[in-house]
């Protein structure tokens, strides 16, 4: 019998998905105004976030109703690993710790998969399908606003073991939609999956500081740059 998983998610994470949008750091960036120093701590919190959903997944491998959604190609541990390589070095593992929000979100997780590991699949839904849904377009946004050449620094967007995006997602909710699962299960994982929402948008909002410092640095040194040039052009005119 079929929940119609897949849809009660897409419908029921709507108001966490528009909020989620329009917290300061997502909107800047998909504006195209990225600090490098935040967008870097973002790839350290979700190394963390990845590692432990990736190991639970593993983990639960051969359980009745995550067996059936779990893709290894999916995994971005490995990609974060050389991102994480690119902006802190090869010793990039001694300089990266999870923030309060990340270190919560990773509770969360290992919580989940002690009691109710179905629960997973909303973890599983909301960070791997927005992956695959918005990557390609937040990797050309990443590389606009830190001047990177192809490559560098945006491994985590690449699913390489997926030649077909649009196929997989439709294979992945269809799978979805044919999980052993009740009624009542399906609405919990839903509620999860706004948990998990709700994690992602503070770790997000965690990082407006080191944004909103970076854009007002900016400002100041656009607003000297003009001071100093109508000084020249003062001086000049007398």
């Amino acid at each position: 019998m079929s929940t119609n998983l897949a849809t009660k998610l897409r419908e029921g994470t709507k108001k966490s998905h528009t909020m989620a949008e329009n917290v300061g750091f997502v909107k800047c960036f998909l504006k195209g105004t990225v600090e490098k120093t935040s967008y870097r701590k973002l790839v350290s919190n979700l190394y963390f976030v990845y590692s432990a959903m990736e190991e639970e997944m593993e983990r639960h491998r051969e359980h009745p109703i995550l067996s059936k959604i779990y893709f290894q190609e999916l995994n971005r541990k490995k990609t974060l690993e050389q991102d994480l390589c690119y902006y802190f070095g090869s010793n990039w593992q001694e300089k990266v710790v999870p923030s309060v929000a990340a270190k919560e979100y990773v509770q969360r997780i290992k919580d989940m998969s002690e009691k109710e590991p179905e629960l997973l699949v909303a973890h599983s839904y909301t960070r791997y399908l927005g992956d695959l849904s918005g990557g390609q377009i937040l990797k050309k946004i990443a590389q606009r606003g830190m001047n990177l050449s192809d490559g560098q620094g945006t491994a985590f967007y690449e699913f390489k073991q997926i030649p077909d995006e649009k196929a997989f997602k439709a294979n992945y909710r269809q799978a979805m939609d044919e999980l052993p699962i009740d009624n009542a299960t399906a609405d919990r994982i839903v509620e999860e999956a706004n948990a998990a929402f709700d994690m992602n948008m503070k770790m997000f909002q965690e990082l407006e500081g080191n944004l909103i410092k970076a854009i007002g640095i900016m400002l100041y040194n656009t607003l000297t740059r003009r001071g100093a040039r109508g000084s020249t052009e003062l001086a000049t005119a007398e």
